[in-house]
C-alpha cells in the first residue's frame, strides 16, 4: 500500500501539473499586470475591517475568512513540510518554495475572487463558495463533472491525516520518549482518542465555531512561533547571511539534493520538490482556501481576492522561511537523520537545550489542532455539494475516524496520499480559473473605478 501510494503521488505530480500550477499562475500574474500586488496596502485595509458591511451577503468577516484559511495552511506544512523539503533537497528547496508562493499569491487572488463572483446555493438555500460552485455557476451545468471531481478528491484531501500523524510524532519524540514512556500502538491510540474529543467539540459546532476558534488561535500561534524563531536566528546571527545566500546558490546547482531525478536531472527534481512542498504548505491553486473565502461577508469579489492573496505571503514567505532558516543555521539538517517535525524539534533543542522542544510542542499543538478544525469544514462543503447539505454532517464522522488511522500509519505514506490528492484537486480548480481569468480582470478594472 505504501509503495502504491508513492507511485500514485509521483505520477500525479508529473510535468503537466507543474505546468498547470506554475505556468498557469505566471499567466494569471501577467494577465492581471501585477495589479493584485500593487494593491497590497488596500488588501491590509480590507483585512482590518475598513470596508466591512454587516448587510453584505455571506457568513463570516474578511478577517475570519483569512484566519480560517490560514488555520489549515499554517499547519504542519510549515513545520514538518519545510523540514522534509530541506532534509531531501537541501537549502535550495526553500527558494523554489518562495517561487511557488509568489506565483501562488496571484493564483489565490483569482480563485478566491471567483469564489465570490460565482457563489452558489446549497440544497438548503445557504450561500456557498468554492471551486465546485464557481465551476458550475461560472461555466455552466455541462462542466459539473469537473466540480464533482474536485469535491470527491476534496473530501480525501481534507482528511487530517498529516496533521494528526505529525502531532503524534511530536508528542512521542518531545514528551513521552525523553520521559521514559514506552510508545507504541497503545500510546498512539490514547493520543488519537484525546484528539478526537477536542476536534469533535469544535467541528460539530459548524463554521461559526470553527472561524471563532481559528481567529483566536492563528494570530497568537504565528506570533509565538515568530518570536521563538527570531530568538534562534539571533543566537546564531553570524551564520544567518551565509545560509540565506546558500538558499539562492543551491537552488540552481542542487548540490544537496538526495532524492530521485526528474526531467533527467537533480535540478528538475529540486524544483519539483520545492513546488510540491510549497503547494502543500500554502495550497495555492489547490482550491481549499476559496471554500473559506467564499463564505466571507462581502459583495465585492476583488476585496476577498486581495485578502486571500495575503495567505501565501504569510504562510510561505514568512512562516516557512523562518522554519527553514532555523533548521539551516543550527546545522541539524546535516548532523541528524531526523525528518519532519523531529528535525524542527532538533533545531529548537540546539539553541534552547532545556525548554526549546517544549515551546515548539506548544506551537505544534496549536498549529495542528487549528488545522484539524478548518479542514473538516472543507470536507463537509464537498460532501454537501455532492449529496445535499442535510447529509454533510456524515463527513465529520469519517473525518474523526481518520484521525485514528493517521496516528497508526507511517508519515511518508500519509504525506504522499495528501500530495497526490491535492494534485487531482488542482486540475479542476486551475482549469476553471484559467478559463474565467479574463472575467476576473474585467472585475478588477470595474472595482478600481468604483474605488476611485
Amino acid at each position: 500500500m505504501k509503495q502504491l501510494i508513492k507511485i500514485f503521488s509521483d505520477y500525479a505530480w508529473g510535468l503537466p501539473l507543474v505546468i498547470l500550477l506554475i505556468g498557469g499562475g505566471l499567466y494569471l500574474l501577467i494577465l492581471s499586470k501585477f495589479i493584485p500586488f500593487r494593491y497590497l496596502g488596500h488588501a491590509i485595509q480590507v483585512l482590518r475591517g475598513k470596508y466591512d458591511d454587516s448587510n453584505d451577503s455571506g457568513q463570516i468577516s474578511h478577517f475570519k475568512a483569512l484566519t480560517t484559511a490560514l488555520a489549515s495552511t499554517i499547519g504542519m506544512g510549515n513545520i514538518a513540510g519545510v523540514a522534509v523539503a530541506i532534509s531531501v533537497g537541501g537549502p535550495g528547496a526553500m527558494f523554489w518554495m518562495w517561487i511557488s508562493a509568489i506565483v501562488g499569491m496571484s493564483t489565490k487572488f483569482f480563485t478566491s475572487t471567483l469564489a465570490i463572483m460565482y457563489r452558489g446555493k446549497d440544497s438548503t438555500g445557504e450561500i456557498q463558495g468554492g471551486p465546485m460552485y464557481f465551476i458550475v455557476e461560472g461555466l455552466g451545468k455541462s462542466w459539473k463533472p469537473l466540480a464533482i471531481m474536485f469535491s470527491l478528491f476534496g473530501m480525501i484531501g481534507a482528511l487530517p491525516v498529516v496533521n494528526a500523524n505529525q502531532l503524534t510524532q511530536a508528542i512521542n519524540d518531545i514528551i513521552l520518549i525523553p520521559n521514559g514512556v514506552e510508545v507504541g500502538l497503545k500510546s498512539n491510540l490514547i493520543i488519537a482518542f484525546i484528539l478526537v474529543i477536542i476536534t469533535s467539540i469544535i467541528i460539530l459546532g459548524g463554521l461559526k465555531r470553527i472561524s471563532n476558534a481559528a481567529s483566536k488561535m492563528v494570530p497568537s500561534m504565528v506570533l509565538l512561533y515568530f518570536v521563538l524563531i527570531v530568538f534562534i536566528l539571533i543566537s546564531n546571527y553570524e551564520v544567518v547571511p551565509k545560509y540565506f545566500y546558500i538558499i539562492f546558490t543551491d537552488a540552481f546547482i542542487a548540490g544537496n539534493y538526495k532524492g530521485d531525478s526528474f526531467l533527467g536531472g537533480v535540478l528538475g527534481a529540486l524544483i519539483l520538490l520545492g513546488i510540491r512542498r510549497g503547494a502543500f504548505s500554502n495550497e495555492a491553486g489547490i482550491g481549499t482556501a476559496p471554500m473559506a473565502h467564499g463564505a466571507a461577508k462581502t459583495d465585492e469579489p476583488v476585496r476577498e481576492g486581495l485578502v486571500a492573496m495575503l495567505g501565501p505571503a504569510i504562510d510561505t514567505l514568512v512562516v516557512c522561511t523562518l522554519t527553514a532558516l532555523a533548521i539551516l543555521v543550527t546545522g541539524v539538517w546535516e548532523t541528524t537523520s531526523n525528518n519532519g517535525v523531529s528535525l524542527t524539534a532538533s533545531a529548537f533543542s540546539y539553541t534552547m537545550p532545556v525548554y526549546g522542544k517544549y515551546l515548539l510542542m506548544v506551537c505544534v499543538l496549536v498549529f495542528s489542532v487549528s488545522s484539524l478544525f478548518s479542514y473538516s469544514y472543507y470536507g463537509t462543503k464537498c460532501l454537501s455539494f455532492l449529496v445535499g447539505a442535510n447529509n454533510k454532517h456524515y463527513y465529520n464522522y469519517i473525518y474523526i475516524l481518520s484521525i485514528i488511522l493517521a496516528v497508526t500509519t507511517p508519515f511518508d505514506m500519509m504525506l504522499n496520499l495528501i500530495d497526490g490528492v491535492f494534485a487531482l484537486m488542482a486540475i479542476p480548480t486551475m482549469l476553471a480559473t484559467l478559463i474565467m481569468a479574463p472575467r476576473v480582470v474585467k472585475e478588477i478594472k470595474e472595482y478600481i473605478k468604483r474605488l476611485g
